[in-house]
């Protein structure tokens, strides 16, 4: 089973995604990781991001377990990831990357939860649930601010706010891939949901579909 959960930053899709593998002891992938994955690898090795025969060499050797590095969330790595997701070989690796992992979920688990902004649309239209969690930009920015002041970071809600927005814009504009609910994706809009709520509602849904199939 292949279950996608998309959405809009700070709208809960990966704390979602992350209890629902583990209560259905399936495969998680936090899709956003990749680039930041495959950054690393190339810093690990002394090689520029901006390579790109370098970045594309990195992203087809790109294994589960890079995804685990302590260093993905640094800024380094943020930078390297900025950089390789220039590179269209990169991406289409990395979208390769995607569909085995959905297909074939590794520790040999019986299915896989992906949470990105494209994975019903675009890595996995056949995905047997689709999940599309959005909430207001005020409630997600206000997530996101107090995310960055937990770790230690220097934030104001008007530029976190601001900056969400503008994410927002160029996601859903963009030409490829635009961050956009599939035409079968339930919907679900988490301003006024407790983490659990979402949880119990998706997990439900998805406890269905294994009795049906």
């Amino acid at each position: 089973m292949i279950v996608a959960v998309d959405g809009p930053s700070a709208a809960g899709k990966g704390t979602l995604a992350r209890r629902l593998a583990a209560a259905l002891n399936f495969a998680y992938l936090d899709t956003g990781l990749l680039y930041r994955a495959v950054g690393a690898k190339l810093l690990a090795r002394g090689q520029a991001p901006a390579d790109p025969a370098a970045a594309e060499r990195a992203a087809a050797d790109l294994a589960p377990e890079d995804l685990r590095r302590a260093d993905l969330r640094s800024e380094a790595a943020g930078r390297a990831a900025s950089e390789v997701g220039a590179h269209p070989e990169v991406r289409a690796q990395l979208l390769a990357f995607q569909r085995r992992f959905a297909a074939e979920p590794p520790d040999g688990k019986a299915g896989a939860v992906l949470d990105g902004r494209d994975i019903g649309t675009v890595v996995s239209p056949a995905a047997d649930v689709k999940v599309f969690l959005t909430a207001s930009p005020e409630a997600r920015a206000r997530r996101r601010l107090k995310e960055l002041r937990e770790r230690g970071e220097e934030a104001i809600y008007p530029r976190v706010l601001q900056e969400m927005q503008e994410r927002d814009a160029r996601d859903s504009g963009r030409a490829a891939a635009p961050l956009w609910p599939a035409d079968d994706a339930i919907v679900i809009d988490t301003t006024e949901m407790d983490k659990d709520a979402v949880f119990e509602r998706v997990f439900a849904i998805v406890q269905s579909r294994l009795a049906g199939s």
